[in-house]
C-alpha cells in the first residue's frame, strides 16, 4: 500500500483527505500529496527499489496509488546518457543527457498519466481527460486505452501532425479547440466542475504532477544513489520543473542518498517565456504571456507552477534562459548530431539553453549536469523539415554515386 497520507496546502499547510481535489477551499493555494516518511524510511532500502522492476513503478513507496493495480504500460526508468561529445564541445566535463524520448508515447508525459490515471481508477472514475499542447493527449489516450477506460482529450486547433495522430491512434474522443493551450485549459478547468470525469491536470492534478519526481529518483539511482550538481529543464507550468527536485528531496529524507543543494535551471522559448522573463528582471512575480513560438509543448503563457519555479531559481542559485525559435532549432540538430539523440522542440529549447548557460559561465565545467530531453522529435518534425540537408538524388551506377558524393566537397571531407 502506498505511504500517502494525505493532501496539503502549500501556501496555508491546511491537510485533506486523499480525494480529487486540486486547490485548497480555504486560500485557494494548490495541494500537493505529502507521504509517512518516517514509514518510508524503516521499510524501503535501496535494494527493495533496485529488485523493482524496470519503469516507474519501482519507486512505488513514494507514489500516492497502490501499485498492485496500477495502470502500467512501461513509463520510466528511461536512459541516462553520459554525454561526452555534446560535453566537449560545450567544455562540460560531466554532462549527462536524460532521455525521455523513450517512454511508450515518446515523452515524460507517461510518467504523470501513469500515476493519475491509476489514482483515478482507484477513486472510482471511469473516463480520463485532459487539456494538451499534444503529448499529455497521447499518454492519457494510451493509457485510457489499456485500462479499458474512455478518453476525452482537448488540444489546441493546431497542434503539429504527429502528436495529433499520435492520440488518435488510440480512439479517444480527440477535441480541437480554437485557441491556444491556455484557452483549453481554461475550457477543462470548467467542465471539470461538470462532469464526473478525472481531469488529470485538473481535478486529480496532485496526484498527476507526482509523476515528474520519478524523474529525480531515476538520475539520483542512476548516479549511483548521488543528486548531481546542476539539472537543466525545460519550464511549461512548471510542475516538472519543481518536482524533480522533490524527487531528491525525498531520497534525502528517506535516507537513501545524501542530502545535496543541487542547482535548478530553467528553459524557455523567448516566445513563451513568462518564467525567464520574471527572472531576467529580478522579480518573483511572473506577467502572463501569449504564446509564440514552435516550441509548442512549452506554450503556456501562464503557467501554474510559475511563481514556484522563481522560488525554486531563487532558492538553490540556478537560472533561467530564453532561447529564439532559430536557437531551437538549432539545438535539436546539436544534440541529434553529437549524442544521436532526436528531441522535439522541447528538447532544442532545453539544449539551447544549456549552450547559453555554459557559454556564460553559469555552468561549472566540472558540475555534474543532467540535461532533460522530455519528448521525441518525430512529434515536431515540421520545426525542422526545412533546415535539413536535402539527400543526394542519383542513378543506379557507381559513377553516379561518386560524382555526386564528391560534388558535396568539404561537407563530407571528401578531397
Amino acid at each position: 500500500m502506498s505511504f500517502a497520507t494525505n493532501l496539503r496546502c502549500r501556501e496555508c499547510h491546511r491537510e485533506y483527505p486523499l480525494a480529487a481535489l486540486n486547490v485548497c477551499e480555504y486560500c485557494f493555494g494548490p495541494v500537493e500529496v505529502t507521504y509517512d516518511y518516517d514509514g518510508i524510511r524503516k521499510n524501503v532500502t535501496r535494494a527493495r527499489i533496485e529488485a523493482g522492476p524496470s519503469s516507474l513503478w519501482r519507486y512505488r513507496d513514494f507514489l500516492p496509488c497502490d501499485a498492485e493495480s496500477a495502470i502500467d504500460i512501461g513509463a520510466g526508468f528511461t536512459p541516462l546518457i553520459r554525454a561526452k561529445n555534446l560535453g566537449k564541445l560545450l567544455g562540460l566535463n560531466n554532462l549527462y543527457i536524460k532521455n525521455d524520448t523513450t517512454n511508450p508515447t515518446w515523452s515524460f508525459k507517461d510518467r504523470v498519466v501513469a500515476v493519475a490515471a491509476s489514482r483515478a481508477r482507484e477513486l472510482g472514475y471511469e473516463k480520463l481527460a485532459c487539456a494538451s499542447t499534444g503529448n499529455l493527449a497521447n499518454s492519457v489516450s494510451a493509457h485510457a486505452a489499456a485500462a479499458g477506460m474512455e478518453a476525452v482529450v482537448f488540444i489546441p486547433h493546431d497542434l503539429e501532425l504527429g502528436k495529433v495522430l499520435g492520440s488518435s491512434i488510440y480512439g479517444p474522443t480527440l477535441v480541437k479547440v480554437n485557441g491556444n493551450y491556455d484557452a483549453v485549459n481554461r475550457l477543462c478547468a470548467e467542465l471539470a466542475g461538470n462532469y464526473n470525469w478525472a481531469f488529470v491536470n485538473v481535478n486529480v492534478r496532485p496526484y498527476y504532477s507526482e509523476g515528474s519526481k520519478t524523474l529525480g529518483f531515476e538520475v539520483a539511482e542512476q548516479l549511483g544513489w548521488q543528486a548531481p550538481d546542476h539539472c537543466v529543464v525545460p519550464i511549461a507550468s512548471g510542475s516538472l520543473f519543481v518536482k524533480i527536485r522533490k524527487g531528491f528531496q525525498e531520497l534525502a529524507k528517506a535516507g537513501l542518498i545524501e542530502e545535496k543543494a543541487t542547482r535548478m535551471s530553467g528553459a524557455q522559448a523567448t516566445g513563451c517565456s513568462p518564467v525567464a522573463t520574471a527572472w531576467q528582471e529580478g522579480s518573483m512575480n511572473f506577467r502572463p504571456q501569449r504564446p509564440d513560438t514552435i516550441a509548442k509543448s512549452l506554450a503556456i503563457g501562464n503557467p501554474a507552477d510559475g511563481y514556484y519555479s522563481l522560488v525554486q531559481l531563487k532558492e538553490t542559485g540556478g537560472s533561467c534562459g530564453s532561447v529564439t525559435d532559430d536557437e531551437i532549432v538549432q539545438g535539436m540538430k546539436l544534440l541529434a548530431e553529437t549524442e544521436g539523440i532526436f528531441g522535439e522542440t522541447a528538447g532544442g529549447v532545453t539544449i539551447a539553453t544549456l549552450k547559453q548557460l555554459a557559454e556564460q559561465g553559469r555552468i561549472g565545467a566540472d558540475e555534474v549536469t543532467v540535461a532533460f530531453i522530455t519528448g521525441a522529435g518525430f512529434k515536431t518534425v515540421e520545426a525542422v523539415a526545412d533546415s535539413l540537408n536535402a539527400p543526394l538524388e542519383i542513378d543506379a551506377t557507381v559513377e553516379s554515386f561518386e560524382a555526386a558524393y564528391r560534388a558535396l566537397g568539404p561537407a563530407v571531407g571528401v578531397a
